[in-house]
């Protein structure tokens, strides 16, 4: 399937980008069509490999708010044995809304799993989508700026969205099931424009994508375990690569979303897809 140095390369890429805005899995289509790597991205042992390397960047970012997660996950059992969700339960609510928006990509991600699969097999869409990603991105700062200053980063601003913002915030997330759309970028632009902060919303876009990867995890790494393991110890390999990346990027981007926007991931989404998509159609 891959070479141990891909599946480095490969790991790498993965755990920096599908921390930043700029889609893991359509950098990970596009990298090896341009180095005319022969790899079938399209099957299922390729797509296990990408799940487990994502499976490593989940588990970096459960390590890295694990604190935040036994408070949620206290929370909802709270609630549970409540059989109410207090409006003062911070964590009880939040770990609710986490829930609903994971439920449409959980719920679009099994419907059109072979669908989505062979879209892996075809650069010049994914081209596509990355350019669509970067004007998705712009839009999204565009129609912030004009809905005002940002408001206090806190977990309490996250638990003040309503049910149908989290349903938003997480059909936005489906969107990236496509190669090329990234899920913290959208999931980031869903709550950018339902009034939450860049710190808020990056925040909101880590804890969104940990169950929805482990979940993806479950499923299609026993497919690693097909053929007699063929794969297997690449895979391994590449995705203690991504954990590496992707601690050093959680910890980046925490701290660049203070201050900053998501404008420049957008101009290089745009600019790297059109020149990759032009490349490609040579």
């Amino acid at each position: 399937m891959t070479s141990y140095f891909q599946a480095i390369i490969l790991g790498l890429l993965q755990g920096f980008a599908e921390l930043f805005p700029i889609s893991s899995l359509g950098h990970t289509v596009l990298i090896p069509a341009l180095l005319g790597w022969k790899i079938d991205r399209s099957s299922d042992p390729f797509v296990a490999f990408l799940v487990l390397t994502h499976l490593a960047t989940a588990l970096v970012l459960l390590g890295f708010f694990w604190r935040d997660w036994i408070r949620i996950v206290a929370g909802i059992f709270r609630s549970l044995a409540e059989r109410q969700i207090r409006t003062d339960d911070t964590y009880a609510k939040l770990g609710w809304l986490i829930v609903v928006s994971t439920i449409p990509a959980g719920i679009l991600g099994l419907l059109f799993e072979e669908r989505l699969q062979q879209i892996f097999a075809a650069a010049p869409v994914v081209a596509i989508a990355l350019v669509l990603n970067g004007l998705v991105l712009y839009a999204v700062e565009q129609l912030r700026v004009r809905r005002g200053p940002e408001g206090v980063a806190d977990d309490r601003r996250l638990a003040a969205l309503s049910w149908a913002q989290a349903v938003i915030i997480g059909i936005a997330q489906a969107f990236a099931l496509i190669p090329g759309f990234s899920r913290t970028g959208l999931t980031m632009g869903g709550g950018l424009v339902n009034g939450l902060s860049h710190e808020n919303a990056v925040r909101y876009a880590f804890l969104l994508a940990t169950p929805i990867i482990l979940a993806a995890g479950v499923l299609k790494i026993p497919d690693l375990f097909a053929n007699q393991a063929a794969g297997l110890p690449e895979a391994i390999v590449g995705a203690l690569c991504a954990a590496v990346t992707a601690f050093l990027s959680v910890r980046f981007l925490l701290k660049y979303f203070e201050t900053d926007t998501l404008k420049p991931f957008a101009y290089y989404c745009a600019g790297v897809g059109l020149i990759v998509f032009i490349y490609l159609s040579l």
